[in-house]
């Protein structure tokens, strides 16, 4: 079992940035690649960025591309997501979450723990 909690989220003027960090416990954290998701009013959940667990290779969706940039430090069991250059497009809650293996996935069915999610609301 491995619990998720977040921590970071806000309110922000368009233009800021804000740092959003999952700290993980339970099971051995290197071996889960970490994902963000995002689901903001009246969407579905989204992909925002993964990191693997085998190299620290990253991935990102496209609308957030050279803004947001995720990082992990195994050492404090914790993953970490630097967003910059908000938009108003960027406000939702943001979920950490966690897949047993060392490939990412955009895809959130494969992601085996979940944490509770962080407001994230950008004012324009």
């Amino acid at each position: 079992q491995v619990k998720l909690v977040e921590s970071g989220g806000g309110l922000v003027q368009a233009g800021g940035s804000l740092r959003l960090s999952c700290a993980a416990s339970g099971r051995t954290f290197s071996s889960y690649t970490m994902g963000w998701f995002r689901q903001a009013p009246g969407k579905e959940r989204e992909f925002v960025s993964a990191i693997r667990r085998s190299d620290g290779n990253t991935h990102y969706v496209d609308s957030v591309k050279g803004r947001f940039t995720i990082s992990r430090d195994n050492a404090k069991n914790t993953v970490y997501l630097q967003m910059n250059s908000l938009i108003a497009e960027d406000t939702a809650v943001y979920y950490c979450a966690a897949r047993y293996g060392p490939f990412g996935s955009g895809v959130a069915d494969e992601y085996d723990y979940w944490g509770q999610g962080t407001q994230v609301t950008v004012s324009s």
